[in-house]
Protein backbone atom coordinates (compact mmCIF):
# COMPACT_ATOMS: atom_id res chain seq x y z
CA UNK A 1 0.00 0.00 0.00
CA UNK A 2 1.25 3.37 -0.60
CA UNK A 3 1.79 6.03 1.97
CA UNK A 4 -1.68 6.76 3.78
CA UNK A 5 -2.79 10.20 3.46
CA UNK A 6 -5.23 10.67 6.28
CA UNK A 7 -8.37 9.88 4.18
CA UNK A 8 -8.92 6.69 1.57
CA UNK A 9 -5.90 8.78 -1.39
CA UNK A 10 -2.96 7.28 -1.05
CA UNK A 11 0.51 8.28 -2.55
CA UNK A 12 2.50 5.56 -4.73
CA UNK A 13 3.75 3.19 -2.92
CA UNK A 14 7.30 4.50 -4.14
CA UNK A 15 7.75 5.96 -0.72
CA UNK A 16 7.64 2.78 1.55
CA UNK A 17 11.30 2.39 0.59
CA UNK A 18 13.00 5.33 0.27
CA UNK A 19 13.72 8.35 2.48
CA UNK A 20 14.15 11.97 2.72
CA UNK A 21 17.76 12.92 1.94
CA UNK A 22 19.90 12.69 5.60
CA UNK A 23 21.79 15.90 4.81
CA UNK A 24 18.67 17.91 3.72
CA UNK A 25 16.77 16.72 7.20
CA UNK A 26 19.79 18.30 9.25
CA UNK A 27 19.85 21.08 7.65
CA UNK A 28 16.54 21.72 8.20
CA UNK A 29 16.65 21.34 11.82
CA UNK A 30 19.72 23.99 12.22
CA UNK A 31 17.99 26.55 10.48
CA UNK A 32 14.93 25.68 13.08
CA UNK A 33 17.52 25.84 15.69
CA UNK A 34 18.77 29.28 14.29
CA UNK A 35 15.53 30.55 14.05
CA UNK A 36 15.23 30.27 17.87
CA UNK A 37 18.17 32.40 18.04
CA UNK A 38 20.64 30.58 18.40
CA UNK A 39 24.13 30.32 16.94
CA UNK A 40 25.01 26.85 14.58
CA UNK A 41 28.60 26.05 13.16
CA UNK A 42 26.81 24.49 9.96
CA UNK A 43 29.05 21.80 8.69
CA UNK A 44 26.35 19.27 7.62
CA UNK A 45 25.84 20.49 3.70
CA UNK A 46 28.92 19.40 1.02
CA UNK A 47 29.36 23.02 0.07
CA UNK A 48 31.74 24.63 -0.74
CA UNK A 49 31.98 28.58 1.42
CA UNK A 50 33.78 30.23 -1.30
CA UNK A 51 31.43 32.21 -3.48
CA UNK A 52 31.41 31.22 -7.17
CA UNK A 53 34.64 33.39 -9.17
CA UNK A 54 33.77 36.20 -10.11
CA UNK A 55 34.97 35.69 -14.01
CA UNK A 56 32.16 32.69 -13.64
CA UNK A 57 29.38 35.35 -12.05
CA UNK A 58 30.16 38.11 -14.99
CA UNK A 59 29.82 35.67 -18.04
CA UNK A 60 26.04 35.31 -16.05
CA UNK A 61 25.35 39.03 -16.32
CA UNK A 62 26.67 39.19 -19.80
CA UNK A 63 24.47 36.21 -20.99
CA UNK A 64 21.62 37.91 -19.55
CA UNK A 65 22.23 41.48 -21.10
CA UNK A 66 23.31 39.62 -24.43
CA UNK A 67 19.30 38.91 -24.68
CA UNK A 68 19.83 35.62 -26.74
CA UNK A 69 19.70 33.13 -24.02
CA UNK A 70 16.12 33.01 -22.83
CA UNK A 71 14.55 30.30 -24.82
CA UNK A 72 14.29 26.63 -24.13
CA UNK A 73 17.85 25.57 -24.50
CA UNK A 74 18.59 21.70 -26.41
CA UNK A 75 17.62 18.89 -23.36
CA UNK A 76 21.29 17.72 -23.77
CA UNK A 77 22.86 21.10 -22.98
CA UNK A 78 24.29 23.84 -25.47
CA UNK A 79 26.48 22.43 -28.30
CA UNK A 80 29.07 24.81 -27.31
CA UNK A 81 29.15 23.53 -23.70
CA UNK A 82 28.55 20.06 -24.67
CA UNK A 83 31.52 20.37 -26.63
CA UNK A 84 33.47 22.01 -24.44
CA UNK A 85 33.25 19.53 -21.85
CA UNK A 86 34.35 16.66 -24.28
CA UNK A 87 37.19 18.97 -24.90
CA UNK A 88 38.18 19.44 -21.22
CA UNK A 89 38.05 15.95 -20.60
CA UNK A 90 40.17 14.78 -23.62
CA UNK A 91 42.75 17.55 -22.42
CA UNK A 92 42.68 16.58 -18.59
CA UNK A 93 41.53 13.25 -18.47
CA UNK A 94 43.11 11.63 -21.67
CA UNK A 95 38.87 10.49 -22.26
CA UNK A 96 38.19 10.27 -25.79
CA UNK A 97 34.48 11.58 -25.60
CA UNK A 98 32.76 13.47 -28.90
CA UNK A 99 29.70 16.00 -28.08
CA UNK A 100 27.18 13.53 -28.58
CA UNK A 101 28.64 11.45 -25.39
CA UNK A 102 27.76 14.36 -22.87
CA UNK A 103 24.54 15.32 -21.47
CA UNK A 104 23.98 18.17 -19.37
CA UNK A 105 21.63 17.97 -16.59
CA UNK A 106 20.60 19.46 -13.20
CA UNK A 107 23.55 18.76 -11.22
CA UNK A 108 25.18 15.59 -10.78
CA UNK A 109 22.02 14.49 -8.45
CA UNK A 110 20.06 14.60 -11.53
CA UNK A 111 22.95 12.82 -13.60
CA UNK A 112 22.62 10.27 -11.60
CA UNK A 113 18.86 9.62 -11.84
CA UNK A 114 18.68 9.68 -15.11
CA UNK A 115 21.22 7.30 -15.41
CA UNK A 116 19.18 4.88 -13.00
CA UNK A 117 16.37 5.42 -14.96
CA UNK A 118 17.87 4.94 -17.96
CA UNK A 119 19.45 1.28 -17.60
CA UNK A 120 17.78 -0.63 -14.50
CA UNK A 121 14.70 -3.05 -14.37
CA UNK A 122 12.49 -3.85 -11.96
CA UNK A 123 14.82 -6.09 -9.92
CA UNK A 124 18.45 -5.06 -11.43
CA UNK A 125 21.16 -5.20 -8.27
CA UNK A 126 23.84 -2.32 -8.67
CA UNK A 127 26.36 -3.04 -6.44
CA UNK A 128 27.34 0.81 -4.71
CA UNK A 129 30.45 0.82 -2.82
CA UNK A 130 29.98 1.97 0.54
CA UNK A 131 30.54 4.71 2.77
CA UNK A 132 28.15 6.20 -0.08
CA UNK A 133 26.25 9.59 -0.92
CA UNK A 134 23.27 9.63 0.76
CA UNK A 135 21.25 9.76 -2.79
CA UNK A 136 22.77 6.68 -4.51
CA UNK A 137 20.43 3.74 -2.54
CA UNK A 138 17.20 5.73 -2.92
CA UNK A 139 17.67 6.62 -6.44
CA UNK A 140 18.59 2.98 -7.42
CA UNK A 141 15.31 1.92 -5.45
CA UNK A 142 13.31 4.60 -7.27
CA UNK A 143 14.19 2.84 -10.38
CA UNK A 144 13.17 -0.23 -9.36
CA UNK A 145 16.86 -1.61 -8.47
CA UNK A 146 18.03 -3.14 -5.74
CA UNK A 147 21.18 -1.91 -4.27
CA UNK A 148 23.98 -4.18 -2.66
CA UNK A 149 26.42 -2.66 -0.70
CA UNK A 150 29.85 -3.58 -0.34
CA UNK A 151 31.62 -1.58 2.84
CA UNK A 152 35.27 -0.69 3.48
CA UNK A 153 36.31 0.75 6.56
CA UNK A 154 37.90 3.08 8.87
CA UNK A 155 41.14 0.75 8.85
CA UNK A 156 41.86 0.73 5.27
CA UNK A 157 40.72 4.18 4.46
CA UNK A 158 37.30 3.20 3.31
CA UNK A 159 38.12 0.99 0.28
CA UNK A 160 36.30 -1.51 -1.27
CA UNK A 161 38.85 -4.29 -2.88
CA UNK A 162 38.18 -5.72 -6.51
CA UNK A 163 38.25 -9.50 -4.07
CA UNK A 164 34.91 -7.61 -2.94
CA UNK A 165 33.42 -6.74 -5.93
CA UNK A 166 34.18 -10.14 -7.68
CA UNK A 167 32.30 -12.15 -4.72
CA UNK A 168 29.15 -9.48 -4.99
CA UNK A 169 28.94 -10.04 -8.63
CA UNK A 170 25.85 -11.97 -9.63
CA UNK A 171 23.80 -12.86 -12.81
CA UNK A 172 21.59 -10.00 -11.75
CA UNK A 173 24.21 -7.16 -11.42
CA UNK A 174 23.15 -4.17 -13.87
CA UNK A 175 25.99 -1.75 -12.55
CA UNK A 176 28.67 -0.69 -10.28
CA UNK A 177 28.29 2.76 -8.32
CA UNK A 178 30.91 4.62 -6.81
CA UNK A 179 32.88 7.69 -6.03
CA UNK A 180 36.61 8.84 -6.20
CA UNK A 181 37.27 11.21 -4.17
CA UNK A 182 34.74 10.20 -2.36
CA UNK A 183 31.31 11.63 0.13
CA UNK A 184 31.25 11.55 2.51
CA UNK A 185 35.27 9.38 3.47
CA UNK A 186 37.59 11.85 1.28
CA UNK A 187 38.53 8.34 -0.19
CA UNK A 188 40.28 8.61 -3.30
CA UNK A 189 41.54 5.37 -5.10
CA UNK A 190 44.42 5.04 -6.64
CA UNK A 191 45.02 4.22 -10.16
CA UNK A 192 45.89 0.40 -9.66
CA UNK A 193 42.95 -0.05 -7.15
CA UNK A 194 40.67 1.70 -9.81
CA UNK A 195 42.24 -1.35 -12.43
CA UNK A 196 41.86 -4.04 -10.33
CA UNK A 197 38.04 -2.99 -10.52
CA UNK A 198 37.93 -2.56 -13.98
CA UNK A 199 39.87 -5.81 -14.73
CA UNK A 200 37.01 -7.71 -12.32
CA UNK A 201 34.07 -5.92 -14.60
CA UNK A 202 35.55 -6.45 -17.69
CA UNK A 203 35.00 -10.45 -17.30
CA UNK A 204 31.58 -9.40 -17.33
CA UNK A 205 29.83 -8.13 -20.82
CA UNK A 206 27.14 -7.17 -19.46
CA UNK A 207 27.69 -4.37 -16.01
CA UNK A 208 28.43 -0.67 -16.22
CA UNK A 209 30.36 1.41 -14.33
CA UNK A 210 29.27 4.22 -12.86
CA UNK A 211 32.16 6.58 -11.23
CA UNK A 212 30.77 9.73 -9.32
CA UNK A 213 33.82 12.17 -10.19
CA UNK A 214 32.53 15.75 -8.77
CA UNK A 215 35.02 16.31 -6.40
CA UNK A 216 37.57 15.70 -9.25
CA UNK A 217 39.39 19.21 -8.25
CA UNK A 218 39.50 18.39 -4.76
CA UNK A 219 41.88 15.75 -4.70
CA UNK A 220 45.14 16.33 -2.63
CA UNK A 221 47.21 13.07 -3.97
CA UNK A 222 47.99 14.45 -7.43
CA UNK A 223 46.31 14.11 -10.61
CA UNK A 224 42.69 12.90 -10.92
CA UNK A 225 42.57 9.44 -12.21
CA UNK A 226 39.03 8.13 -13.77
CA UNK A 227 38.20 4.60 -14.52
CA UNK A 228 37.08 5.20 -18.34
CA UNK A 229 41.05 5.29 -18.79
CA UNK A 230 41.10 1.75 -18.78
CA UNK A 231 40.77 0.39 -21.84
CA UNK A 232 38.98 -2.87 -21.17
CA UNK A 233 35.91 -0.94 -19.67
CA UNK A 234 36.05 2.33 -21.34
CA UNK A 235 32.92 1.36 -23.82
CA UNK A 236 30.75 0.62 -20.55
CA UNK A 237 31.88 3.47 -18.32
CA UNK A 238 29.36 6.31 -17.31
CA UNK A 239 31.20 9.14 -15.73
CA UNK A 240 29.27 12.09 -13.56
CA UNK A 241 30.62 15.41 -12.89
CA UNK A 242 29.80 18.30 -12.42
CA UNK A 243 30.52 22.23 -11.76
CA UNK A 244 29.03 22.33 -7.77
CA UNK A 245 32.24 21.17 -6.01
CA UNK A 246 35.44 22.43 -7.71
CA UNK A 247 34.09 25.65 -9.23
CA UNK A 248 31.81 26.89 -6.11
CA UNK A 249 29.01 26.67 -8.21
CA UNK A 250 26.33 24.45 -5.75
CA UNK A 251 23.39 26.76 -6.43
CA UNK A 252 23.73 27.03 -9.90
CA UNK A 253 22.40 23.44 -10.14
CA UNK A 254 24.97 21.94 -13.54
CA UNK A 255 26.44 18.67 -13.79
CA UNK A 256 27.10 16.07 -16.74
CA UNK A 257 27.49 13.03 -17.66
CA UNK A 258 29.66 11.68 -20.05
CA UNK A 259 28.44 8.24 -21.26
CA UNK A 260 28.16 5.30 -24.09
CA UNK A 261 26.53 7.06 -27.03
CA UNK A 262 23.07 4.66 -26.19
CA UNK A 263 23.34 5.64 -22.67
CA UNK A 264 23.20 9.03 -23.63
CA UNK A 265 20.72 8.90 -25.78
CA UNK A 266 18.43 7.42 -23.18
CA UNK A 267 19.37 10.07 -20.83
CA UNK A 268 18.21 12.54 -22.84
CA UNK A 269 14.99 11.40 -23.73
CA UNK A 270 14.52 10.55 -19.79
CA UNK A 271 15.05 14.05 -19.29
CA UNK A 272 12.99 15.51 -22.04
CA UNK A 273 10.18 14.11 -20.10
CA UNK A 274 11.00 15.54 -16.42
CA UNK A 275 12.79 18.85 -17.11
CA UNK A 276 14.04 19.30 -20.78
CA UNK A 277 17.26 21.38 -21.07
CA UNK A 278 18.41 23.27 -17.73
CA UNK A 279 18.99 26.87 -16.77
CA UNK A 280 20.09 28.79 -20.04
CA UNK A 281 22.14 30.98 -18.04
CA UNK A 282 23.77 28.61 -15.87
CA UNK A 283 25.09 26.92 -19.38
CA UNK A 284 26.25 30.33 -19.68
CA UNK A 285 28.15 30.48 -16.61
CA UNK A 286 29.53 26.58 -16.90
CA UNK A 287 31.02 27.66 -20.40
CA UNK A 288 32.72 30.41 -18.87
CA UNK A 289 34.53 28.44 -16.07
CA UNK A 290 35.84 25.63 -18.16
CA UNK A 291 37.27 28.28 -20.71
CA UNK A 292 38.59 30.46 -17.60
CA UNK A 293 41.43 30.89 -15.28
CA UNK A 294 41.49 27.88 -13.28
CA UNK A 295 43.99 29.52 -10.47
CA UNK A 296 41.19 29.84 -8.10
CA UNK A 297 40.07 26.18 -8.19
CA UNK A 298 44.11 25.79 -6.89
CA UNK A 299 43.48 28.64 -4.43
CA UNK A 300 40.39 26.74 -3.10
CA UNK A 301 41.99 23.39 -3.00
CA UNK A 302 44.77 24.85 -0.94
CA UNK A 303 42.75 25.93 1.62
CA UNK A 304 40.35 22.94 2.01
CA UNK A 305 44.02 21.22 2.37
CA UNK A 306 44.92 23.20 5.10
CA UNK A 307 41.71 22.77 6.85
CA UNK A 308 42.17 19.38 6.57
CA UNK A 309 44.95 19.30 8.32
CA UNK A 310 43.54 21.67 10.90
CA UNK A 311 40.64 19.56 11.93
CA UNK A 312 42.21 16.37 11.85
CA UNK A 313 44.54 17.26 14.11
CA UNK A 314 41.91 18.51 17.19
CA UNK A 315 39.74 15.51 16.37
CA UNK A 316 42.82 13.47 17.36
CA UNK A 317 43.37 15.23 20.58
CA UNK A 318 39.72 13.82 21.30
CA UNK A 319 40.02 10.59 23.14
CA UNK A 320 38.13 7.47 21.43
CA UNK A 321 37.71 9.55 18.11
CA UNK A 322 39.04 7.62 15.22
CA UNK A 323 40.16 9.26 12.17
CA UNK A 324 41.97 8.67 8.98
CA UNK A 325 43.52 11.00 6.48
CA UNK A 326 41.13 11.65 4.09
CA UNK A 327 42.70 12.34 0.09
CA UNK A 328 40.57 14.29 -1.66
CA UNK A 329 36.87 16.16 -1.03
CA UNK A 330 35.86 18.19 2.48
CA UNK A 331 34.74 16.03 4.72
CA UNK A 332 36.41 13.82 7.33
CA UNK A 333 34.44 10.81 8.83
CA UNK A 334 35.32 10.15 12.32
CA UNK A 335 34.46 6.74 14.08
CA UNK A 336 32.77 7.57 17.43
CA UNK A 337 31.35 4.44 18.07
CA UNK A 338 33.55 4.78 21.61
CA UNK A 339 30.81 7.02 22.93
CA UNK A 340 27.96 4.57 21.94
CA UNK A 341 26.17 3.21 25.27
CA UNK A 342 26.45 6.89 26.88
CA UNK A 343 24.21 9.26 28.70
CA UNK A 344 23.48 12.37 28.47
CA UNK A 345 20.68 13.55 31.30
CA UNK A 346 19.03 9.96 31.01
CA UNK A 347 19.10 9.87 27.41
CA UNK A 348 21.16 7.17 25.87
CA UNK A 349 23.50 7.53 22.97
CA UNK A 350 22.39 4.56 20.78
CA UNK A 351 24.27 5.47 17.45
CA UNK A 352 25.93 7.85 15.39
CA UNK A 353 22.16 9.66 14.61
CA UNK A 354 21.74 10.16 18.20
CA UNK A 355 24.63 11.72 18.81
CA UNK A 356 24.61 14.22 15.55
CA UNK A 357 21.57 14.80 16.93
CA UNK A 358 23.50 15.76 20.88
CA UNK A 359 26.10 17.91 18.82
CA UNK A 360 23.19 19.88 17.24
CA UNK A 361 21.05 20.40 20.49
CA UNK A 362 23.70 20.67 23.40
CA UNK A 363 27.24 22.10 21.26
CA UNK A 364 25.41 23.94 18.89
CA UNK A 365 27.12 22.05 15.26
CA UNK A 366 25.31 20.66 13.05
CA UNK A 367 26.64 17.22 11.19
CA UNK A 368 25.46 14.25 9.25
CA UNK A 369 24.48 10.78 10.94
CA UNK A 370 27.20 8.19 9.18
CA UNK A 371 24.06 5.82 8.93
CA UNK A 372 22.75 7.49 5.87
CA UNK A 373 25.98 6.98 3.87
CA UNK A 374 26.35 3.21 4.92
CA UNK A 375 28.36 3.69 7.93
CA UNK A 376 26.75 3.68 11.20
CA UNK A 377 29.65 4.22 13.82
CA UNK A 378 30.58 7.12 11.83
CA UNK A 379 29.47 11.00 11.48
CA UNK A 380 30.46 12.97 8.33
CA UNK A 381 31.69 16.21 9.39
CA UNK A 382 32.24 18.80 6.56
CA UNK A 383 35.57 21.30 6.48
CA UNK A 384 34.15 23.57 4.15
CA UNK A 385 34.16 26.49 6.75
CA UNK A 386 36.54 28.99 8.54
CA UNK A 387 39.31 28.07 10.14
CA UNK A 388 37.66 29.87 13.39
CA UNK A 389 34.45 27.91 12.94
CA UNK A 390 36.57 24.27 12.60
CA UNK A 391 38.37 25.38 15.98
CA UNK A 392 35.28 26.38 17.43
CA UNK A 393 33.00 23.54 16.75
CA UNK A 394 35.78 20.68 17.79
CA UNK A 395 35.95 22.64 21.07
CA UNK A 396 32.54 22.14 20.92
CA UNK A 397 32.13 18.97 20.29
CA UNK A 398 34.78 17.83 23.04
CA UNK A 399 33.15 19.26 25.48
CA UNK A 400 29.58 17.74 24.45
CA UNK A 401 31.91 14.22 24.63
CA UNK A 402 32.99 14.85 28.21
CA UNK A 403 30.18 15.22 29.45
CA UNK A 404 28.44 11.98 28.26
CA UNK A 405 28.39 9.80 31.23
Amino acid sequence: MGTQTGTNLTLSNRFDNITESATLVMAVKARELQAKGTKVIKLNLGEPDFATPQYIQDAAKQAIDDGKYFSYPPVPGYPELRTAIAEKLQTENSLDYKMENIVVSAGAKHSIANVMLSLLNEGDEVIVFSPYWVSYTDQIILAGGKPVILSGDIDNDFKVSAEQLRAAITPNTKAILYSSPCNPTGTVFSKNELKEIADEVAKHDDIYIISDEIYEYINFGGKHVSIAEFDNVKDRTIVVNGFSKGFAMTGWRIGYIAAPLAVAKACIIIQGQITSGINTITQRAALAALKGDRSVIDEMRTAYLRRRGLIKGLLDEIEGVKTNLPQGAFYIFPDFSAYFGKSFKGEVIKDSSDLAMYFLNEAHVSTVAGAAFGAPNCIRISYAASDEELVEACKKIKLALANLV
